[in-house]
């Protein structure tokens, strides 16, 4: 597809190996030797003679020594280079995964967007991520397309797309991406039993339950999360408020996985468990999944940086949309700051 990578269903993401130690038992038998005969001399009631214990008769069962056990799982070291991974949360009330491999396979169009987009880049000495929030409503260039939402690259042309959209837009090659869908986002939510997050601007969700956070640190199971990170329409600032509430629980999630990648076995069951609702692209296979999670385990979540790309306010495309005007001259400075890794002297710059 124009030499870009497809995305496929990372079913088998990884197996997490399983121990085994087996024990096996070998018993030596012992054969009888027959008593000696009576001796026609002796009288008859003279007793026979005690025969001598042969080696055979005398050796104990013995059970062989235990297998040694296998080495436990390695994982080697993430190399020491700067990475960028796209996350794409989809709106599908379908199934994400096939309606984008869909699209790329055919050309058609589906019927999704990406509710979140955020660019993930890791620096090479792996302290802490910076997350850059790109706000769905952007007015941008589509490749191929011409000018729409940014959000609208997903089902245009699938992930391959918003790739080429966010690279053109931002100047910065994007080396692997993740795609979630609501149905994925809740089911995850819940395997990891909730995630806590804290709640600065308390509200009462308009979406399906209503569920309600109060200020300070809320339990969220799959549906109140989805929720949390999809709600706009109880925000002053709409959208604005959506994309800090995103970026709000990508930390909680951070801090959440920490625990669990801190040794290759944790990393390898994470990495299955979260295989069947991941869409990533094909360069992303298991080894490298686990790889970077792996890596990841000298992150500090709560001094990792999250941001939202630079606006010019909001406006009304030429056919009519709402949409969110791009500031050009700031978001050319977050693309410097990728291209000479000074991303750090950037945040700290602008107080983020």
């Amino acid at each position: 597809m124009n030499g870009r990578r497809r995305l496929w269903l990372a079913a088998g993401l990884a197996v997490l190996l399983a121990l085994v130690v087996v024990l096996a038992a070998v018993i030596a038998g012992s054969n009888k030797t027959p008593s000696s005969a009576p001796s026609s001399s002796s009288p008859s009631s003279s007793p026979t003679a005690t025969p001598t214990p042969s080696a055979t008769q005398t050796r104990k069962p013995t059970a062989a020594a235990p297998a040694p056990a296998p080495a436990p799982p390695t994982i080697p070291e993430l190399p020491a280079a700067p990475m960028n991974i796209l996350v794409i949360g989809s709106d599908s009330r379908e199934n994400a995964k096939e309606e984008n491999n869909q699209t790329i396979t055919t050309g058609q169009a589906s019927d999704q967007r990406s509710d979140c987009l955020m660019l993930i880049h890791v620096p090479a000495d792996r302290h802490k991520v910076y997350g850059i929030s790109i706000m769905r409503d952007n007015w941008v260039d589509i490749p191929g397309f011409g000018a729409s939402k940014v959000n609208s690259a997903l089902g245009l042309g699938g992930t391959p797309l918003v790739v080429r959209t966010v690279e053109s837009l931002l100047g910065a090659h994007v080396d692997h991406t993740v795609m979630l869908d609501f149905h994925g986002f809740k089911l995850l939510t819940d395997a990891l039993g909730g995630i806590d997050v804290n709640v600065t601007l308390p509200f009462t969700s308009t979406i399906e339950t209503q569920h309600q956070f109060v200020a300070g640190i809320n339990h969220l199971d799959g549906q109140a999360a989805l929720e949390f990170v999809r709600e706009r329409h109880a925000f002053v600032d709409g959208d604005y408020q959506r994309v800090r509430d995103q970026q709000t629980f990508l930390r909680a999630l951070l801090v959440k996985l920490s625990g669990g990648v801190q040794n290759p076995a944790g990393v390898l069951g994470l990495v299955q468990f979260a295989a069947n609702d991941l869409t990533v692209d094909d360069g992303f296979d298991p080894m490298s999944v686990a790889i970077l999670a792996y890596g990841l385990r000298t992150v500090d979540p709560t001094a990792s940086v999250f941001f939202t790309l630079p606006t010019a306010g909001t406006g009304t495309s030429p056919d009519g949309q709402s949409i969110v005007l791009p500031d050009y001259a700031g978001i050319g400075e977050v693309a410097a700051a990728l291209r000479d890794d000074t991303l750090p002297q950037y945040v700290a710059a602008h107080g983020y």
